[in-house]
């Protein structure tokens, strides 16, 4: 009797443990399932090319991701397709941390097929995947994707951490204000105004304003500035909140709002090791830099030209790989003396 008890045991055993494996199977595949259909469903996805004037060089470290992010406006009036916002994502799995790069949209440089502009006129010339060229070209890059978002999913994003913490400067606040009241305008919504300086947190709407300003401080040096610490904000919220609820909320609020090259499986991947690596910040960073740069208006247009981009490539590099000595390819120093 003790044996056919034993036997009946093993095989309840049995039958409980192959359910368990089919239940977590069946969640598995209507997992996949739920965030490729119904939380990346609106997600526009975009294939390019092949051709982004990567160089044989740069056999750089599989474990550091770099992805072109671009900023759009559609809302402005007369949109020429420009690239308002230029950065460089960066998941470095090898350091445990996130970076983020931005371009300033005036820097000069040369765009492949075309001439020597603006890098944010790249973009207009030939979308997204021109833009990722330049950049590669100009930067010595290995970016092979692009991830391009409406201003309007900021306002979202925003809202759906809970807002986020800005030290908001006396000098902001009078543009900061001029900016709301033309989204109001625009939108028929009345958003709360700024009155005083000092650390408070801003809803959405507030937090694209703020992202938007202008014409306060040291011009689009600090508007780039502000940019990035409205990300790093909700960037940290995240990652140190740890929570995939909230992380599958963002996903579902930004994706009507995002054009990507990215599949599917690459964003799961990449939204996976985030989570799973321990990162916990964001790092950032700004290009040209001051002392390797010049502001100034030649034939009418204002450029921000690269005195020595070499020198800009070089840093970039220790930012981005934490390399010390990188010597720019032959392409970037050409580019570089002919600028200068």
């Amino acid at each position: 009797m003790a044996k056919k008890r034993k036997k009946k045991k093993k095989g309840s055993f049995l039958r409980k443990f192959l359910t368990f494996i089919f239940i977590l199977v069946v969640l598995g595949i209507s997992g996949a399932f739920v965030v490729s259909n119904v939380l990346l469903g609106d997600i526009d996805k975009v294939e390019i090319s092949d051709d982004l004037n990567i160089s044989e060089e740069l056999n750089k470290n599989e474990n550091i991701v770099n992805i072109a992010l671009f900023g759009i406006d559609t809302r402005e009036e007369g949109y020429s397709g420009r690239a308002d916002t230029i950065m460089i994502g960066t998941l470095d799995k090898e350091h445990k941390k996130l970076k983020l790069t931005s371009i300033m949209r005036d820097t000069y440089v040369s765009i492949p097929g075309e001439k020597y502009d603006k890098i944010n006129h790249s973009y207009a010339y030939g979308g997204p995947e021109l833009a990722i060229k330049t950049i590669n070209q100009n930067f010595d890059m290995n970016i092979r994707d692009y991830v391009t978002v409406n201003f309007e999913a900021l306002e979202k994003i925003v809202d759906a951490v809970g807002g986020v913490e800005i030290d908001v400067k006396q000098s902001e606040i009078e543009q900061f204000n001029i900016v709301i009241k033309s989204f109001d305008n625009f939108s028929g919504k009345s958003t709360k105004k700024i009155t005083s300086s000092g650390l408070q947190t801003l809803s959405g709407r507030q937090a694209l304003a703020y992202s938007r300003i202008r014409y306060a401080g040291n011009g689009d040096y600090e508007r780039t500035e502000r940019q990035r610490t409205v990300l790093e904000n909700i960037v940290n919220k995240v990652l140190n909140d740890g929570s995939l609820a909230q992380a599958l909320s963002l996903i579902k609020n930004l994706s009507p709002y995002i054009e990507t090259s990215l599949n599917t499986n690459e964003m799961v991947s990449y939204a996976t090791s985030v989570f799973t690596s321990g990162i916990k910040d964001m790092e950032n960073t700004r290009l040209p830099l001051d002392k390797y740069s010049q502001g100034g208006t030649w034939d009418g247009t204002f450029y921000l030209k690269p005195r020595n981009l070499s020198d800009n490539v070089t840093y970039l590099h220790e930012f981005i790989y934490e390399e010390s000595d990188y010597i720019p390819t032959s392409t970037v120093s050409g580019i570089s003396n002919e600028i200068q």
